[in-house]
């Protein structure tokens, strides 16, 4: 590779006149960079993380820290969570002797006994059944054949599904693990009797090493769904898979099925079969659109290398169907007519849309985030009788939606605190109706789920004008159906930013009331919260839109050392919940914490998030410099005491205000960040987010993000506060040399700069406790040290 300029710019446009600190591709930082396991990289970042380690974590302070923090994520009484599978409850556990986990397995009966409310007797220990011990099989000196292709990679749990139905129910499991926990993993067949992988050669069904995924394909567990790398042409450019396949068992890849396939410009295609046993095909043409299709049963799907490749090239063949956009699917698959950005839910018998945008239809015209209900079978059939089952108001949204046998349960997002909401459908002309206890309803009803209890109320700020409906319970809530096929046992947790998580189980009445709610599991807290105030604020934004933000902390009468955090994109809300490392390792120690959210997340809805998407994206950072100047306003923090946080498209939104308003803020933390918005979407999945962030490559879209690349900000002659970079070499998503780029041209320009990058962790950047708490404690470190 030609050193001499960066790989792939040749293709990125140029600088536009008026850049600021825009210099040619070989001043910002060298090719060699871009290489993950180069020997002038691992150079370079070997001398890096020395260098950081030296600096921040050679101390007895700083090894006590880590401590720490690893006792808090090893801690033995924190809430194992569960998944019902066949019967039995289901988790992944790690502790300091287990750090890369355990997956295990227990009874309803063991598990109860451990509940904290029993009033016969005092908790007992869960007995839990070993399945897979990680530790054990990485030390292993060879592994089983089916995991030959990871090579000699550490392998990261990466989730497993328990078969439920036929014969081999509880038995057969299909389990994904991840060489360094990046996204590109491989799914292995895995016999819960005898606790043995199952070759391919043996008959087990496989999917090979990429990104992708594999999920069961029938009731009896004789095939598979699969996405996967299946050879030239079916990767997208952001490096998923163009195409599903049902693998049966005992059939090579090449002789499967071809359930679906994505056009060649778009961004992923995946497959899956909801709890009712029916399969849904869906194409990607964008990050935030997609085409989907039920697949009757008995629809025919052609097979065969020769049907894989006419569909990769959009030709349809005898059997199948050609889309416009170019995606194939069989002739049988009935297309969902739904608006292309909405989310699409199922129940039983039910159909729900959400939506991101207006929607006409029916002689109605329904606003974004509005969610409709419908008869699936009459909406498949062309009627358009829609029930309105969620309105957005100018304080809420709806966050999530989730079905059990006969309840759809809204989690509401209400000026950034959860609530739920129980919406029950009419039961009139439905086989088998409840004879429990309980009206049953004709018309749908809606039941609100009071949860206020679980959560501290905050603290009510005297006389402070910014204070955000201040004496109401600010918490996080998330409702999980236990086995939505035949039951309406719910999963509810809740947590606050001081209180710690409690896990309930409850079961909704044929009304949709909730009842017979009982503790099943409560977290100890793992920090001293005493004098800790939670509060909530408003800042106002260039435009004039009222920004919120969280404010946990004890007070002062005097600037204190705050952390930041903010990450404004995608649509993702940032809500309250319980950081038990944050409150060990910062508001432990005096500090303040903030949660900034901005334009661009989803706390508001789609309007939110679209607004600061393209274009609009210097609302994100004007959103974000409006809180930090409300904090020194209100005499929260001074600049020099502020340490701004990002993680991701975070990171990206931290290093715009590092380089566009290095005075307002004392420190600077990027993990696994985005910088070079010339080249992102050319390194890794980038290709993916040009709904998000707009196309380098598009002559009339690269004026928005060449005006927000931190990479391209930076100018010569100016000062930025101390910055700290934190990636791993096994980060698939986000390219390390996002970070790697970003720290040279920082180190270049004279700055204070530090890099630190796992070996392994993914977009996560940690695969244990132990190298989560080691960078937890540096970012940590380096924050307050630059503050206070």
């Amino acid at each position: 590779m030609d050193s001499s300029a960066r790989s792939g710019a040749a293709s990125a446009p140029p600088p536009a006149d008026g850049v600021v600190g825009s210099p040619p591709d070989d001043a910002v930082a060298p090719a060699w960079l871009d290489e993950l396991h180069g020997e002038r990289a691992r150079a370079w970042v070997a001398d890096r993380n020395e260098s950081a380690t030296r600096e921040y974590a050679s101390s007895p302070a700083f090894e006590h820290l880590v401590d720490d923090i690893q006792t808090v994520l090893d801690c033995p009484d924190r809430i194992p969570a569960v998944a019902d599978r066949a019967g039995m409850l289901y988790n992944f556990w790690t502790d300091a002797a287990h750090p890369r986990g355990l997956w295990r397995r227990t009874s309803w009966e063991s598990y109860a006994a451990g509940a904290p409310s029993r009033a016969d007797r005092a908790p007992e220990p869960t007995q839990w059944e070993t399945l897979l011990d990680l530790d054990a099989l990485n030390a292993a000196g060879a592994r089983p054949t089916a995991l030959a292709c990871a090579g000699g990679a550490e392998l990261v749990w990466g989730g497993a599904q328990v078969l439920t139905t036929g014969p081999r129910a509880g038995r057969r499991a299909l389990v994904t693990l991840s060489p360094g926990g990046g996204d590109a993993s491989l799914t292995v067949e895995y016999d819960l009797h005898s606790r043995s992988f199952i070759s391919p050669d043996d008959g087990g069904l496989f999917r090979p090493l990429s990104k992708g995924s594999m999920t069961w394909g029938d009731d009896a567990g004789e095939a598979a769904i699969v996405s996967a790398d299946f050879g030239p042409d079916t990767l997208s450019g952001a490096g998923y898979p163009r195409q599903v396949r049902r693998l049966r068992r005992g059939q090579s890849l090449d002789e499967a099925e071809v359930l679906v396939t994505a056009g060649s410009g778009a961004v992923a295609a995946f497959t899956s079969r909801d709890p009712w046993g029916r399969t849904w095909l869906t194409t990607m043409p964008s990050f935030q659109h997609t085409h989907i299709w039920l697949l009757p049963d008995d629809a025919g799907c052609p097979s065969g290398a020769a049907a894989a490749r006419a569909a990769l090239e959009g030709r349809a063949r005898p059997g199948t169907v050609a889309t416009p956009t170019g995606d194939v699917v069989p002739a049988g698959a009935i297309r969902l007519e739904v608006p292309e950005n909405c989310l699409a839910g199922v129940g039983r018998e039910w159909l729900t849309i959400q939506l991101r945008s207006p929607w006409e239809v029916g002689g109605s015209t329904h606003p974004a985030g509005a969610m409709l209900g419908a008869k699936l079978a009459d909406y498949l059939a062309g009627e358009r009788r829609l029930e309105v089952l969620f309105t957005p108001t100018a304080s809420s949204t709806l966050l999530s939606a989730a079905w059990t046998a006969n309840h759809l349960v809204l989690t509401v997002l209400d000026d950034v605190a959860d609530r739920l909401e129980v919406c029950t459908p009419p039961t009139h002309g439905r086989d088998g109706a409840s004879e429990e206890t309980g009206t049953a309803p004709d018309e749908w009803s809606h039941h609100w789920i009071d949860l206020t209890g679980a959560s501290d109320l905050p603290g009510c700020p005297n006389g402070d004008e910014t204070a955000l409906r201040p004496g109401r319970a600010l918490l996080s809530v998330s409702a999980t159906p236990l086995r939505p096929t035949d039951s309406d046992y719910l999963w509810i947790s809740a947590s606050g930013w001081t209180t710690p998580s409690t896990l309930t189980v409850a079961r909704l009445m044929p009304s949709g009331e909730l009842t017979g709610m009982a503790v099943v599991r409560q977290a100890p807290a793992r920090f001293d919260a005493r004098g800790i105030t939670v509060t909530q604020h408003v800042a106002t934004s260039a435009d004039g839109t009222r920004v919120p933000y969280f404010q946990i902390g004890r007070p002062t009468s005097a600037p204190t050392p705050t952390l930041v955090h903010a990450y404004g994109a995608f649509g993702e809300s940032l809500t309250p919940g319980y950081e038990p490392v944050t409150g060990k390792a910062w508001l432990e120690r005096g500090g303040t914490y903030v949660v900034a959210n901005t334009r661009g997340g989803g706390e508001y809805g789609p309007a939110w998030h679209l607004a600061g998407t393209g274009a609009g994206r210097r609302r994100v950072v004007e959103d974000l410099v409006a809180v930090l100047d409300s904090l020194v306003a209100r005499g929260v923090a001074a600049p020099k005491t502020i340490a701004l946080y990002g993680s991701s498209a975070g990171g990206l939104l931290a290093g715009e205000v590092l380089a566009r308003h290095p005075e307002r803020i004392g420190a600077a933390v990027l993990e696994v960040p985005l910088t070079d918005m010339r080249r992102y979407t050319q390194l890794s999945a980038g290709a993916a987010w040009t709904s998000e962030f707009g196309d380098p490559d598009d002559p009339e879209q690269w004026a928005w993000p060449r005006e927000h690349s931190p990479l391209h900000l930076l100018e010569a002659g100016r000062d930025y506060p101390p910055v700290l970079l934190l990636t791993s070499a096994a980060d698939d998503r986000v390219h390390p040399a996002h970070a790697r780029s970003l720290a040279y041209r920082l180190d270049r320009l004279g700055q204070n700069v530090t890099y630190f990058e796992t070996a392994a962790g993914g977009h996560s950047r940690a695969a244990t406790h132990a190298q989560r708490a080691f960078v937890s404690a540096l970012l940590h470190v380096f924050a307050h040290r630059h503050t206070a």
